[in-house]
This record gives structure tokens, sequence and C-alpha cells, in this order.
């Protein structure tokens, strides 16, 4: 089975730790095919794939966009065009999805999942709408499924002390890019920063890796056998 994991930093796996690599742990006999670009928004996004046409032979993407649509905000710098709002937003996220279609028998929308470990604060708050948003349009293909990461998230901090730390200068955050690239240093400075799943307040940590790692893993077993069931 070919996967294609299309995104941003998060899925491109820096800052911070890489869920792609535990989950080639995981499935090792699947082939992924990392599409994650940094800094990416859902209008940046939309323009690298109209540039960059896909190859049209996946047998599922993973689709994972919007949380610098976000973020983004709260940096003195936007390296990418931000939709201005939320119906913005949905129309790019629709254009993104019909190409992805184009290139993959099946397709699952992976919701933003955090903005700061505080998920009431406000940038949490937007990304609950955004995800609503982006379920709303998951409903209209029969051949799309819907992932709620950041319920995942939010089950999990629900039993610690959360956070207010976020990365908002965009130095700290090529810092993090170029000096913490080893697993132990992350969660080293994870753990200084009082984060328990991120770098930063949005990129992953270990604990943070292995959470999405499981998620995805457990989506694509249950869409195969989905598929397996269908075939007999």
């Amino acid at each position: 089975m070919k996967i294609a994991l299309i995104g941003d930093s998060l899925t491109e796996g820096r800052p911070g730790v890489s869920f792609i690599n535990i989950l080639k742990e995981k499935l090792s006999y699947m082939t992924f095919v990392n599409l994650g670009n940094p800094g990416e928004t859902v209008k940046s996004l939309y323009t690298r794939l109209l540039k960059t046409k896909l190859d049209s032979d996946y047998d599922l993407s993973f689709l994972w966009i919007g949380v610098n649509d976000v973020y983004s905000k709260l940096l003195s710098v936007q390296a990418q065009p931000v939709a201005k709002d939320h119906d913005e937003f949905k129309e790019y996220y629709e254009k993104v999805l019909e190409l992805v279609l184009e290139s993959s028998k099946k397709v699952v929308t992976v919701t933003p999942a955090l903005v700061g470990e505080n998920m009431n604060n406000t940038s949490n708050k937007e990304i609950k709408e955004l995800n609503t948003l982006i379920q709303s349009i998951t409903h209209k293909h029969a051949n799309v499924s819907f992932l709620d990461v950041q319920s995942v998230f939010t089950s999990h901090l629900s039993k610690d002390i959360t956070s207010d730390y976020i990365s908002t200068k965009v130095m700290r955050v090529m810092m993090d890019v170029l000096f913490y690239k080893k697993t132990s240093r992350i969660d080293k400075l994870s753990k200084e920063r009082g984060l328990h799943f991120t770098l930063d307040g949005i990129h992953l940590n270990s604990a943070g890796a292995q959470i999405v790692a499981e998620v995805y893993a457990t989506e694509i077993k249950r869409l195969t056998n989905k598929s397996q069931d269908t075939i007999q």
C-alpha cells in the first residue's frame, strides 16, 4: 500500500520528533511518502499542489493542514499567505481536497491539533471551529474519512496541568530546528517549558509523535480491514 502524508512541518517532522518515523516502524510493510512542507497553510498548499502534481497511484492519502492558519497569527512574520476568514479557509480546503482526491483512492482529513497545550486558549478555540468546517467538508465525500486529532490531545491533556507556553518568535523556532534534533534533547527542552506532548506548543515531542503515529496506524488498519471486507 502506497500512502501519501500531506501537510506542514508537523508532517515533515521538523522541528520536534517525526511521527512518520514511528509510523514506518509500526507498519514497515507499507510505503509512506512524506509530503510535509514547513510553514504550509491551506492557501500555500493549494498553490504547491497546482505547481507540483501529486502521483496518481496512492492507495491512501492523509491531509493534515490548517494549524498554521491559526498559529501564523501569533508570529511577527508570516512565511505563507493565511486564509483571511473561515469562509476563505473552507474555500481553499475544498480545493485542496479535490486535488488530493484526484491522486488517491481514499483520503483521510486530519484536524489541526493544537496551538499551545492549554486547550481553552483563543487559538485552540479557533482550531476547533476550523475542525467543524473540515468535518462538514469531509462528509460530502463517500471516499473521505475524518480524523479528529484535536480531540485525542484534548483527552490526554485533560489529565494534566497544562502550560501556556507557545513559541511566537520566529528566531526561537529556527533555533529549535537547528539545535534540537535528538529526541532526548527535544524532550528535555519540552519538559523545561512545562509541556507534555509538544516542543513549543505546536510541534511534537516524542510523546506527541507517538500519539499521532498510533492514531494514524489505527486509521490505516481500519481502512485496510474495511477494504478487505468489501472484497470478500
